[in-house]
């Protein structure tokens, strides 16, 4: 009897050993890194969320059939916002090429992940295709489209003057050609104020790391030909930015839109009546801003689009005269529906502080014809401020330009750089400070401030922050700071997601976007940059499937999260440069990253 009991202990002991060890060789969301991985000689972070023992982790084959790496995990912290455990598996010493898993006893194995070079070539390529997916006034083939192929929807060759924007030359209900363009976020209006920083962004990057995009192939109707595809993408909507300027006085138009939005419906379904609006200073000067900086581009491809060049500066010049004679001229949709009919309640976009934008029309301007009236028609360092990037914060699109292109200014600006340029640095100071006491280790996530409507931008835009005081410096700790954001966006997040759709093992699967949503295909359309956590979500969309109310996990994959899971033309910039860059500079970088 004692040898059977004996015996049954020791099998019941065994059985829970087999149990416990079939246990921790589960996959865990748990483990939280960058899905697609690292570059050999980068940091490599995974943080571990919630309750764990400790002690080692393990970096196996994807089979977990060879260790290959053994590490200590952190001691146990805290997370900021939700106060969940967290600790550290920091495996930055680990160079070799290859797919691995990170295993950890009592929590589980990680989504496999490679270390190598170009690793993040993909997502970078990705993210700039995911503007052709979101033409206006096209049909999308399958040769270029695959599965997310499409008839054109919304030609906008009939589109009405609104009463907002009636002038003498140009009543209300004059009949306008304006196609092409980008269809803004999870809607299908088009919008000058966030078309400008969105295509200032891309065209920034190409002129930062020019060689990276040329190339580049994406893919698209125009690669092949003499252009960067990056310049090709861009010009499909300056094609349409051109047409919402008022030839009679320079002056433009606020959006092309619908007085409402659309419902979830495929672009060649949605069939109602489309108008531009009032002309308004912040428009105008997003768009003399975008169209200097496109001249100054596109200058050098004047064989393959001759006269364009020409064509944009002059626009650009126009603009800035109607914003001299103009500048105060607000959009204020509320005020504007009370005055003129149809009611607009699409996406206002409204700004009530042009200082912004007359700085980064004046930079531009200046740095394209390098006429000094430019430069010192507006106070260039008004304040010590030295606010993000957003759509209607676009102070530091000049500041990069004028240091972009320092060597080629005239007195005017140069006595102005050596302050510039102390202060880029000091605020990608100010942004690293503490992100390696982080519990993520990531820049993004200082406050609870950087979790708003689109924060997935703010993570990205702060990595272009970053970079530029890198190009400036040649100190590695900042380019280290803009992957960790990078990285962020690609799944070592409070959520687990990976934001860009089509990427990673735990990628967004149902963003608020029209297309994605009504196309019939289970996957969206790749390559779009998810909102993210939004502190305020559930009061602003009140969608019902937010889990958490801890502000980096205001976050819910579900298309009517249009507060933390739309998509936008002004994120996916800053992702499209980030990732770029990243990748131009891990292959010739100033320093080892």
């Amino acid at each position: 009897m004692r040898n059977y009991i004996t015996s049954r202990i020791c099998c019941t002991f065994l059985c829970l050993l087999l149990l416990s060890g079939l246990q921790a060789q589960q996959q865990s969301e748990r483990i939280r890194l960058n899905q697609l991985g690292f570059y050999p000689a980068a940091e490599k972070i995974a943080v571990v969320v919630g309750e764990s023992q400790g002690g080692k982790f393990y970096l196996k084959t994807p089979d977990r059939s060879k260790t290959v790496y053994t590490g200590q995990l952190s001691q146990a912290k805290p997370s900021e916002f939700s106060k969940k455990p967290t600790r550290v598996a920091d495996f930055s010493q680990f160079t070799n090429a290859g797919t691995y898993v990170l295993d950890i006893p009592g929590v589980g194995y990680s989504y496999p992940f490679e270390i190598k070079n170009e690793v993040h070539k993909e997502v970078a390529d990705a993210s700039l295709k995911g503007f052709y997916f979101i033409r206006a006034s096209t049909a999308l083939p399958e040769k270029y489209a695959g599965k997310w192929n499409r008839p054109a929807g919304h030609p906008d060759n009939k589109v009405l003057v609104h009463a907002s924007a009636a002038s003498g030359q140009r009543p209300e209900g004059t009949v306008l050609s304006s196609p092409r363009g980008w269809y803004d976020a999870g809607d299908y209006n088009k919008y000058v104020v966030n078309s400008g920083i969105t295509m200032g962004t891309l065209l920034s990057a190409y002129e930062d790391f020019p060689e990276f995009f040329k190339a580049q192939n994406l893919d698209i109707p125009e690669s092949g030909n003499k252009v960067p595809d990056v310049l090709d993408e861009v010009l499909w909507n300056l094609r349409w930015l051109l047409t919402m300027q008022d030839p009679n006085d320079g002056g433009v138009y606020h959006k092309l839109t619908t007085a409402n939005f659309e419902g979830m419906i495929m672009p060649a379904a949605a069939k109602n009546q489309r108008y531009v609006v009032q002309k308004n200073t912040a428009a105008t000067l997003d768009f003399a801003a975008v169209t200097a900086q496109a001249s100054r581009v596109y200058r050098n491809f004047s064989q393959e689009f001759p006269g364009l060049a020409d064509s944009c500066l002059q626009a650009s010049v126009r603009a800035w005269e109607w914003a001299q004679k103009n500048p105060k001229v607000l959009y204020d949709q509320n005020a504007m529906n009370k005055q003129f009919e149809p009611d607009v309640t699409t996406g206002a976009y409204g700004d009530r502080d042009v200082s912004d934008e007359f700085i980064w029309a004046a930079a531009e301007l200046y740095t394209t014809t390098k006429k000094d009236s430019y430069y010192t028609a507006v106070t260039m360092l008004p304040d010590a401020l030295m606010p993000l990037p957003s759509w209607p914060q676009v102070r530091l699109l000049g500041y990069y330009t004028l240091l972009r292109h320092e060597n080629n200014l005239t007195p005017a600006a140069q006595k102005d750089l050596p302050e510039i340029k102390k202060r880029v640095i000091a605020f990608a100071n100010q942004l690293m400070e503490g992100s390696a006491e982080r519990s993520y280790r990531t820049v993004m996530g200082k406050s609870e401030k950087d979790y708003i409507w689109g924060s997935s931008s703010v993570a990205a835009n702060q990595g272009i922050a970053l970079i530029q005081a890198y190009q400036l410096t040649g100190d590695k700790k900042y380019l280290s700071g803009a992957l960790s954001n990078l990285d962020y966006l690609l799944g070592r997040n409070a959520t687990g997601y990976s934001f860009v759709t089509g990427y990673g093992d735990k990628p967004v699967m149902n963003p608020h976007h029209r297309p994605s949503v009504a196309d019939a295909v289970a996957e969206p359309v790749p390559g779009l940059l998810s909102g993210g956590p939004n502190a305020r979500a559930a009061q602003q969309d009140k969608c019902t499937t937010y889990q958490s109310t801890s502000p980096d996990e205001v976050f819910t994959d579900d298309d009517c999260s249009y507060a933390s899971n739309e998509i936008a033309i002004n994120w996916n910039a800053p992702l499209v440069y980030l990732a770029s860059a990243v990748e131009a500079l891990q292959a010739k970088p100033k320093k080892d990253m």
